[in-house]
């Protein structure tokens, strides 16, 4: 598969998926709260159906959230859901951005080839040019990406900023995009470890 070798995750191939999504921290706080208190994913896709848990506005998309928010939850480690009850807020949605991160090769790639380096340099601001040179490069690494059109990268590049505001590691509010860099409890870090997860650890925290 595409690029980097790392250790701690099956590498998908990559997908422009991303752009039908959301970060749905209410909604994967929901299906792990569900899973802690013994409900199957199964059940829970039941429950999805027959109660709308998620709010959605029609089934279609409530059946799109179940799906996404699913892949994430299967994509981390069990040991995970348990922890996840007892982070903070900021924390919970690092761990979220964990599942989304291990589910999705290309957002992956992103935040270890650009997020990561920008902590290392110290350079705390995110510019579009940032996303429009990854995108660059990974058109040129892939065929699939290079097949993809200029409006779907700009729409990727839109959900990319979202998310990670939403995940609470980059800032609008502050003149261009601030990137914050996050403080993982000890707890979280020592799950990514047990984990084999390294490779995230240092994408989220800046370290060669």
């Amino acid at each position: 598969m595409e690029n980097i070798g790392e250790g701690d995750m099956t590498r998908k191939e990559y997908s422009a998926g991303a752009v039908k999504r959301s970060f749905w921290f209410a909604e994967f706080r929901k299906v792990v709260n569900l899973l802690n208190s013994g409900k199957t994913l199964n059940e829970i896709k039941t429950l999805n159906l027959e109660e709308n848990i998620f709010s959605a506005p029609t089934q279609a998309r409530a059946i799109q959230i179940f799906n996404a928010v699913s892949s994430r939850v299967k994509n981390i480690d069990k040991s995970f859901y348990q922890l996840f009850e007892r982070c903070d807020i900021a924390n919970q949605k690092i761990i979220v951005l964990t599942a989304v991160m291990q589910s999705d090769s290309l957002f992956f790639d992103f935040i270890y080839e650009v997020y990561r380096e920008k902590l290392i340099i110290g350079d705390n601001e995110l510019t579009d040019r940032d996303f429009s040179i990854f995108f660059k490069n990974k058109q040129l690494q892939s065929e699939k990406v290079a097949s993809w059109t200029d409006y779907t990268l700009k729409r990727l590049s839109t959900c990319y900023k979202t998310m990670l505001m939403e995940a609470g590691i980059i800032n609008r509010a502050i003149g261009n995009r601030k990137i914050l860099k996050p403080i993982l409890d000890k707890s979280l870090e020592n799950c990514l470890l047990a984990n084999r997860m390294e490779i995230t650890l240092h994408a989220l925290t800046g370290v060669r």
